[in-house]
């Protein structure tokens, strides 16, 4: 269920509170949720699942997207959430693990990283990059120029 982008991030749809405790096993040290509550009805509650998190040790942050579109706080959420990540993994969810891809692969746009290889990357985990490829291009190259 969890979909690694890297050796230090997974992408996984919607979580529930016994998938906790296996990213804790997997080595995940972050959650960041990337799901708006009641999106869906019978969706858990973030409340839910941060205090699962806390139960088992691992930081949680919730930085939500929906589905229309992105903002630069959310990069910044992203950012900070993987930067509190450091020296474990950090599992981001949302409905499909689609948004939590695509705000992970905008982030690391914006912080310089090749496109291409972050397309790479998510089509690996079964992730499609293609609606985001022109501002991924656009951030990438503001931080070339």
């Amino acid at each position: 269920m969890f979909r690694p982008l890297t050796d230090t991030l997974l992408a996984s749809p919607q979580i529930s509170l016994a998938d906790v405790a296996d990213a804790k096993a997997q080595g995940v040290t972050f959650i960041i949720n990337n799901r708006p509550d009641d999106e869906e009805p019978g969706q858990l509650n973030g409340a839910e699942v941060e205090a699962a998190a806390q139960a088992a040790g691992i930081g949680y942050a919730a930085v939500p997207v929906s589905h229309g579109g992105f903002a630069p706080w959310q990069l910044d959420g992203m950012d900070q959430a993987l930067e509190a990540a450091k020296g474990g993994k950090l599992l981001a969810y949302c409905r499909s693990g689609t948004r939590s891809t695509l705000l992970w692969a905008l982030s690391r746009s914006r912080a310089g990283d090749a496109p291409d290889a972050l397309a790479e990357k998510a089509a690996a985990a079964g992730y499609d990059l293609s609606p985001i490829r022109q501002i991924m291009d656009a951030l990438a190259s503001e931080q070339q120029g």
